[in-house]
């Protein structure tokens, strides 16, 4: 079956989208807040059940609370940031466009500097992290906040590349582990944490890299195009499916083959997406002013899923 709306919500292009139920959950997207410049970097905190998420141009980051439905402050100024997770202790990562820094919020609130530079250099402006079970952090660093001051601060690039780098866990380091792209963005581990998948904005693609032992990466290869859109972030749900957040075309879910099989519809410009809730399986949505939410059928992956010996 191609093509089919299904309550207006749900676009099915492959009966692998029905035969996976992943139209079975809600019809229709709730309105979390509608109050942003440009919404970004959704993170769910099951121990606080609540969602922080950045508003880049306004430089703050903004908390709901799942509780009581109420939106509050959470940080302000925020560095202009973007991306956001967590790590294995439940603490905050976050890119920080503005300041050109990756950083860990402590649970005492107190804000660790995890990396600033790459051999000396300032880095562009981190956009995107993920966290591998051994602790390393991994981060894309596009220049998309050193290109005006909309987003960050109008600057030169140091580096003069846009890459992806990790984090050491126990040095610090912080090492070089893909190049070659134009715009990389949203990027997320395999279940197993054997491919990396990584998002490249500009290239209107995304890129899957086997990872070795050693923690460097093979070669990419394209696993999806959207030549009529542009990919922002990506997650798994924890049947292998890749959603991802495409500019002006919805929430793409793609079968492990790399088909295309389903969309979600949303009302506005898609920047980002998190699974979360109690059950993991509500998908929390940035988008363009807004941040809606949707409570599915289908369970996101766990946090740090650990299958290696």
């Amino acid at each position: 079956m191609s093509g089919e709306i299904k309550h207006g919500l749900y676009e099915i292009l492959d009966e692998r989208f029905r035969a996976g139920k992943c139209a079975n959950g809600d019809h229709r997207l709730e309105k979390l807040y509608g109050d942003c410049r440009w919404a970004e970097g959704p993170v769910y905190l099951p121990a606080w059940r609540q969602l922080v998420f950045s508003d880049i141009p306004n430089d703050r980051m903004l908390r709901w609370d799942e509780a009581t439905g109420r939106v509050g402050q959470f940080r302000a100024p925020a560095g202009h940031s973007n991306g956001n997770t967590l790590d294995r202790e439940g603490r905050l990562i976050t890119c920080e466009q503005g300041n050109r820094q990756v950083t860990r919020t402590e649970h005492d609130g107190s804000v660790t500097v995890l990396a600033d530079r790459y051999q000396g250099k300032r880095l562009n402006s981190p956009n995107d992290a993920v966290v591998h079970s051994d602790g390393s952090v991994w981060f894309s660093d596009p220049d998309f906040g050193i290109t005006s001051d909309y987003e960050g601060h109008r600057a030169d690039s140091e580096i003069g590349a846009c890459n992806v780098y990790r984090i050491d866990p126990g040095s610090g380091e912080v090492q070089l582990v893909a190049d070659g792209f134009t715009g990389p963005n949203g990027l997320v581990f395999s279940l197993d944490e054997r491919q990396l998948f990584v998002a490249d904005s500009r290239a209107r693609h995304i890129r899957v890299f086997d990872v070795r032992e050693d923690g460097t990466l093979s070669d990419g290869k394209v696993f999806a195009e959207a030549p009529d859109s542009s990919f922002d972030n990506i997650r798994f749900d924890d049947g292998g499916r890749l959603w991802a957040a495409a500019f002006g075309d919805g929430i793409h879910c793609y079968d492990p083959d790399g088909t295309l099989i389903g969309r979600i519809l949303v009302p506005e410009s898609v920047s980002n997406l998190a699974f979360g809730g109690p059950k993991n399986n509500r998908l929390f949505i940035t988008a363009s002013t807004s941040v809606y939410s949707l409570v599915m059928a289908v369970t996101g992956t766990h946090r740090v899923r650990r299958v290696r010996p």
